[in-house]
C-alpha cells in the first residue's frame, strides 16, 4: 500500500491506494452492500442502512475497539457503479458534508486498485480521517481475502 500526503491551499488531504486480490464488482458490493459492509467496517449488526445512488442516504452505527458506539449519517453525492463512490459525511459543526471518495481501477479479473482520498480542514482532522481509512482498507483486504475462499 503506498500513501500520499499533500497540503492544498484549502486544506489536508490525504491518498490511500492499494491493490486488493478481488475484481472490481466484489470490492463495490463489499463497499455497498449493508449486511457485507457490517461484517468488515466496524458497523454495529442491523444498524447500516444504504440508498446506494446521488442523493441516497446512507447511515451506521459504528464501534470501537473499546465497544463504545457512535452513530454516523450521511449521504451519497456521486455514484459510478464499480468505479467510483463520493460519500459525503455529516459533522456537527459543519454546514456541509465532509466526502471521502473511493475511486476502483480494475486492473484484471482478479485485481482491483481501490483508491480513498479526503481533504480535511486541519491536519489532525486529516490524520484521524487517514487513520481510519486505513483501518478501513486493511479490514476489507481481510474481507475479500475471505471471501475469495468461500
Amino acid at each position: 500500500m503506498s500513501t500520499e500526503q499533500t497540503t492544498p491551499a484549502n486544506g489536508f488531504s490525504y491518498k490511500l491506494t492499494r491493490m486488493l486480490d478481488a475484481p472490481a464488482v466484489k470490492v463495490w458490493r463489499a463497499w455497498t452492500t449493508p449486511e457485507q459492509y457490517a461484517q468488515w467496517a466496524y458497523a454495529a449488526a442491523g444498524s447500516v442502512e444504504m440508498d446506494v445512488r446521488p442523493g441516497g442516504a446512507w447511515k451506521a452505527t459504528m464501534v470501537t475497539p473499546d465497544g463504545g458506539q457512535f452513530p454516523l449519517t450521511g449521504s451519497y453525492l456521486e455514484v459510478a457503479e464499480n468505479r467510483l463512490l463520493v460519500v459525503g459525511m455529516d459533522v456537527p459543526g459543519k454546514t456541509v458534508p465532509v466526502a471521502m471518495t473511493m475511486d476502483l481501477d480494475e486492473q484484471d479479473d482478479h485485481h482491483t486498485q481501490i483508491q480513498l482520498h479526503q481533504t480535511c480542514d486541519t491536519a489532525e482532522e486529516r490524520d484521524m480521517a487517514e487513520q481510519g481509512s486505513t483501518m478501513l482498507l486493511d479490514s476489507l483486504t481481510a474481507f475479500l481475502a475471505g471471501e475469495a475462499r468461500n
